[in-house]
């Protein structure tokens, strides 16, 4: 929603070496803003696309197709061109009519993000093929998937290439390594064991630690609940569960019980409070919208459809400006969450998500005929209107492009999801 990943998808528990953040972020501050970008015009957002283009690209054109909009052609042949040759997609390419190379920093989320949004809106078969298998060919031994081509698997990449999978019409569980393994197999080594006296009890890790322990990381579980259902970042609620989520005691879950584990393990986060949190090394905990979004996404997947009430609601009064700051792929979230919920998005506590979303981006176009010129241009004034927040969102990114470089961990990337994106 994911990416993501999420991000999703950003927000959860994350580990960032000191040295690699900055002061005015351990302070909870933002850092300076970045050097202006040139912002393609087919592009959702009007900040810097360098380390979430294809990510927020892919959540708004989900988004807009599931409520029924026809996105902009020139919204769909960007993310569309944004594409390898042999299948992959980078985060960004600035030219993306020059090759890619060995310098080009292609990764499973957006690739697997870019598969979802193709393949829900059809006439793309050839792409998503050769995308799906390029994901295949960087498959882990384990079953799952990192980041970058050769990284450790995290439950969040594995999550969102699961949901890649399944929309272009396979059957995740059988895409396996050459070691015999499947996504799901992955999924489920990453579930922390179910443990009355345990707070991390039913969730999953984004990653083992360096002595292999497991610690529940909200956002990958949300993501991981999803993957264990084998669903994309569009889902729709599961058959509700009559006695609510309940996690079961067993030395090796199923992918079904690894997912009511998960979903169990999020309900009692969110029981004190409606909404998860989370924080910057040296920062106040704080609520974390996307992440809360993505977590009732997972809970109606899994057919928790009461313990979504209340986050929903809480979401519903208060995320109008967390979105209004973070943009596209924000608004796209709570679309998914509301579409999850089977919540109108087009009066979502009085706001017309659906309208705010495309206000950031290309004009939808209108039923039998493409946008107006004056749609457009009201577009392009309200993307100018919220390039005052672009720091906020570009910065972050920033930090996350720089834990990529450095080769840290990140356990709130992808799926979205809680990810704070870039307007």
């Amino acid at each position: 929603m994911i990416v993501r990943r999420t991000a999703a998808v950003l927000a959860a528990t994350v580990v960032i070496g000191t040295a690699l953040v900055p002061a005015a972020v351990a302070d909870g501050s933002s850092p300076s803003p970045t050097a202006s970008r040139a912002i393609p015009s087919g592009l959702f957002g009007s900040a810097d696309p360098t380390y979430d283009g294809v990510w927020r690209q892919s959540l708004a054109l989900l988004a807009q197709h599931t409520v029924g909009e026809r996105p902009a052609p020139k919204a769909v042949d960007w993310l569309a061109g944004q594409q390898c040759a042999n299948g992959a997609f980078a985060a960004y390419r600035a030219d993306a009519a020059a090759p890619c190379d060995a310098r080009t920093m292609v990764d499973t989320n957006s690739t697997a993000a870019a598969v979802q949004a193709l393949a829900a809106l059809g006439g793309h078969d050839g792409g998503t093929r050769k995308a799906v298998g390029w994901l295949k060919s960087v498959q882990n031994k384990d079953g799952g998937w990192g980041y970058t081509a050769g990284g450790a698997s995290d439950a969040n990449s594995t999550s969102v290439v699961v949901g890649a999978l399944a929309a272009a019409g396979g059957t995740p569980g059988d895409v396996k390594s050459e070691a015999g393994s499947s996504p799901y197999d992955a999924l489920v080594k990453l579930s922390v064991a179910c443990d009355g006296k345990s707070a991390d009890a039913g969730g999953f890790a984004y990653q083992p630690d360096k002595r292999g322990a497991l610690a529940a990381n909200a956002d990958a579980t949300a993501a991981a609940v999803l993957g264990s259902l084998g669903k994309g970042l569009v889902t729709t609620a599961g058959k509700a569960l009559p006695h609510g989520t309940t996690c079961e005691k067993t030395d090796t879950p199923t992918p079904a019980q690894a997912a009511g584990n998960g979903a169990f393990h999020l309900a009692h986060l969110l029981h004190d409070t409606p909404y998860l949190k989370s924080a910057m090394p040296g920062a106040k905990d704080r609520p974390d919208y996307g992440n809360t979004a993505d977590a009732v996404v997972a809970l109606a997947a899994q057919g928790g459809i009461a313990e979504t009430k209340k986050p929903l609601a809480w979401l519903e009064k208060n995320s109008g400006p967390w979105a209004t700051a973070s943009g596209p792929a924000a608004y796209a979230q709570l679309i998914l969450a509301a579409h999850a919920t089977g919540t109108d998005p087009r009066a979502f506590g009085g706001t017309d998500l659906v309208e705010r979303l495309g206000a950031t981006g290309p004009a939808a176009q209108a039923s039998g005929s493409t946008a107006s010129a004056d749609a457009n241009d009201k577009n392009q004034k309200d993307q100018k209107d919220q390039k005052k927040d672009d720091g906020k969102g570009v910065n972050v990114w920033w930090i996350i492009g720089v834990g990529l470089v450095g080769g840290i961990g990140i356990g709130f990337l992808i799926s979205g999801r809680s990810k704070k994106q870039q307007p």
